[in-house]
């Protein structure tokens, strides 16, 4: 299986050797590295290479292709804060470091395939492998059981020269009409978690491909969509996992007004440790502790029990002077049951947890009327 890694990254600047970028907004691009990277093991001046995993666009046009080589210069280590993740119970992640050093890229090189260099100053936000989650298809009798593909990718967004572009507006001819089960592609622009977010929550996304009807742009890359939290389940005790639905249900093109839509989730890119699953309706659900989950907390359990049941006996012989280990045997072990009952009781099952800038995959579930899109005029 492939393995890849994940960098998000935030270009700020944009300096293009022999051409100025056509773009006038950020871009948003996923670089796939080699496996074998160990971002711990980096240092000052080491370089990262890589190549484009998709097609880059600004509004409807495209920016760079994907395939494209990409370098990037490290320039120093930073020491940032783990990203949370359910992948161990809470007794492995309370010994686990709470921060670790973070690679920081300042300069990055893309060499298209007809050999132009683009040069960008860039900030890196999050470094992680990553794995695609697809809702099933709701036809399908039964889904096909392929171990999905992790990825080492670098993700990146990037602010550029707007002085090849006028700005987007949207048309003022006959409106089109995108049917349903129209697929897009977005990014989360906050986090989200069945944990933490509530029902009525707001969320914004943005849209990093540009959806065509009939080989024409409706949707522009760039175009944002509102949405909210219809419904979340917390992670629950007795290790029952959370669950959280999400909605979207406004889009605004760049220059345009918003327009109401109804759009759900059918694919996330998520870290490769989470233990999350889409069911038809675009309900992410954590999964059930696996069995190393469980192991591990059986194993605090016997030791919490075995504490407790010592921990008694000697209270309990301390304060009564008559009392033998044989007569405080049955109590001591009562409250070593007890205690180690309690604590299987009370955990917590897997949470539902989407960072900022995750990869989704979003379907129309209704037709949506949009004014027709005008492409923005190239200046020379």
């Amino acid at each position: 299986m492939h393995r890849h890694l994940s960098l998000l990254i935030l270009f700020t600047t944009a300096l293009a050797y022999g051409q100025a970028l056509p773009v006038a907004s950020n871009l948003y691009m996923r670089v796939r590295v080699s496996d074998a990277l160990k971002t711990s093991k980096l240092k000052p001046g080491d370089r990262v290479e890589g190549t484009l995993t998709n097609d880059v666009y600004s509004g409807a046009q495209q920016v760079f292709a994907a395939g494209s080589r990409v370098q990037l210069t490290v320039d120093q280590l930073e020491r940032r804060r783990r990203v949370p993740n359910d992948h161990w119970p809470w007794v492995v992640q309370a010994f686990t470091p709470r921060h670790q050093n973070f690679p920081v890229f300042h300069v990055a090189s893309i060499v298209s395939p007809d050999g132009r260099e683009t040069a960008l100053q860039v900030t890196v936000i999050s470094v992680r492998n990553e794995r695609p989650v697809e809702a099933p298809d709701k036809q399908a009798k039964k889904a096909a059981k392929t171990k999905p593909q992790v990825e080492k990718l670098v993700t990146m967004e990037a602010a550029a020269n707007v002085g090849s572009l006028v700005a987007t507006e949207p048309a003022s001819g006959t409106p089109v009409q995108l049917p349903a089960g129209t697929q897009g592609k977005v990014i989360l622009l906050g986090d989200l978690s069945a944990g933490k977010s509530k029902p009525g929550d707001a969320f914004q996304a943005r849209v990093v491909e540009p959806v065509r009807l009939d080989s024409s742009v409706v949707i522009p890359e760039g175009t944002v969509l509102t949405g909210k939290v219809v419904r979340r389940t917390p992670p629950r005790m007795l290790s029952r996992a959370g669950s959280l639905l999400l909605s979207f249900t406004d889009l605004t093109v760049p220059g345009g007004v918003a327009t109401p839509v109804e759009a759900s989730i059918s694919r996330a890119e998520l870290d490769q440790r989470s233990h999350t699953r889409i069911d038809p309706e675009g309900v992410m659900h954590g999964e059930r502790p696996g069995k190393a989950w469980m192991a591990i907390n059986l194993g605090v359990t016997g030791g919490i029990a075995k504490e407790v049941d010592d921990g008694t006996q000697l209270l309990i012989e301390a304060v009564v002077s008559t009392a033998t280990d044989a007569s405080t045997a049955g109590t001591a072990r009562i409250a070593g049951i007890c205690a180690s009952t309690l604590f299987v009781l009370t955990r917590h099952g897997r949470d539902v947890v989407l960072p900022q800038y995750t990869e989704m995959n979003i379907v129309f579930n209704r037709p949506v009327s949009l004014p027709a899109f005008q492409a923005p005029a190239q200046t020379k």
